[in-house]
């Protein structure tokens, strides 16, 4: 098969690399791609939000299989306009990838369906919202509606922050179109839980669990961010637990998109909070998670693709999934200043010195080559993912490999997974 991967991050590195193994590959090609991509697929230089770009890409090029990394061409449309031309995509359309696209939309979906998650309100409206804080114990949380890159989040801990964050968004304009209607929530404290599952539009395959560390720093201090580190499996998914999300979280949504007209097909990520009254949604991602997705493309002892496939095709209660028992985690090496304002085109040196193999990896997420010298260019640039038998292994495994990395200019976080693995 020709397969086109969209996106250019560290999750896109990581499916490049699992779907670069399957016998099944014929061609591979990324857009765009970065440095570390380059290795396993042809980059080609479209924007993963150039819908025609990449549909004309994709068609001059006889793709046969496009697998969508990003959730912002997934909203949209980017599948939709692939499956109209005949060309086979995994990912859902954009009224389905609304689960992620509009908060206040998934939001209501779970209150019609009895999905467990916050209590809230939705509005446009600054006096509506100004009424709603009056009535609320802090923190609380706020949210813009719809994508806006990770940064749409605020927990304010008094009246005062969560004024701040309301007039951000409707009076400074702050996200634009994004931001013209909020989501409201009550503040849910517990510990939080990346729960993935491949989606046919009827049939749910449940993925192996992960959990992620949001603060720029060590000990859960800082700003947040996209994603400092994973590590998979996640100590607190029991088989009992797994049990619970499919039933109450997963199969629910997938009935509720299916009626109202808009079948899901694709990745299902739910972000839960397991709170002292059991779980509870904070939001559905309709992607893999970053860097989540690298951690579990190292568990994954079978061929990723057929499952892909599958997912697309309606053919899920076909698949049956191998993951190794081993842990993985991996730690996300991010430009200084991240995630407010960073240089760019700073250089990375000693990656030659780190001997790759199918345990430790070097996932590309914000890097690009000039001439012989690897440039740092994103917020985010390289994930070092390793596993071990332990997880504590693991994690001494990924510091060993950042130590002979030299870039002064890069920072990570000197915990990831340090909790999970004194358990």
């Amino acid at each position: 098969m020709r397969i086109l991967v969209v996106g250019g991050g560290g999750r896109e590195h990581a499916l490049c690399w699992a779907i670069a193994a399957s016998p099944l590959c014929e061609k591979l090609y990324c857009a765009p791609g970065n440095a570390g991509i380059a290795g396993q697929a042809e980059c080609v230089p479209i924007a993963a939000d150039d819908i025609h770009g990449l549909l004309a890409f994709a068609q001059d090029n006889i793709v046969d299989f496009v697998v969508i990394g990003p959730e912002a061409p997934l909203v949209a449309g980017l599948a939709d306009r692939l499956q109209a031309a005949s060309i086979k995509v995994f990912g859902p359309g954009a009224a389905a990838a609304r689960l992620e696209g509009s908060k206040g939309f998934m939001k209501d979906l779970c209150a019609r369906h009895d999905i467990p998650t916050a209590a809230y309100i939705r509005t446009g409206d600054r006096a509506t919202a100004v009424a709603w804080l009056d009535r609320q114990t802090y923190p609380v949380v706020i949210k813009v509606d719809g994508l806006a890159a990770g940064k749409g989040v605020a927990i304010a801990d008094s009246r005062q922050q969560a004024l701040a964050a309301i007039d951000a968004a409707l009076t400074e304009n702050r996200f634009g179109a994004a931001g013209a209607e909020l989501v409201l929530e009550e503040f849910l404290s517990g510990e939080e839980l990346s729960f993935f599952a491949l989606v046919d539009g009827k049939t749910a395959l449940p993925l192996a669990g992960a959990q992620d560390h949001k603060r720029a720093h060590d000990g859960d201090t800082g700003p947040n961010t996209g994603g400092m580190g994973a590590y998979s499996p996640a100590p607190a998914l029991t088989p009992d637990l797994e049990t619970a999300i499919m039933e109450r979280f997963i199969r629910p949504t997938i009935r509720a998109m299916a009626a109202a007209g808009c079948p899901y097909k694709g990745v299902l990520y739910a972000g839960l909070i397991l709170t002292d009254a059991g779980p509870q949604l904070l939001e559905y991602n309709v992607r893999f998670g970053d860097p989540e997705c690298q951690v579990l493309m190292l568990r994954l002892a079978s061929d990723i693709l057929p499952a892909l496939i599958a997912t697309s095709d309606g053919m899920l209660a076909n698949i049956h999934l191998r993951w190794r028992d081993e842990a993985a985690l991996s730690v996300v090496m991010a430009a200084n200043g991240y995630p407010g304002h960073y240089e760019k085109d700073t250089e990375i040196r000693g990656l030659e010195n780190l001997a790759t193999s199918d345990d430790l990896q070097i996932f590309h997420a914000g890097t690009r080559r000039r001439h012989d010298r690897l440039l740092a260019v994103g917020g985010r640039v390289l994930n070092i993912t390793t596993r071990a038998a332990t997880l504590a292994q693991a994690q001494h495994k990924a510091y060993a490999a950042i130590d002979k990395i030299d870039w002064p200019e890069g920072f990570c976080r000197r915990d990831i997974g340090a909790h999970a693995a004194s358990r």
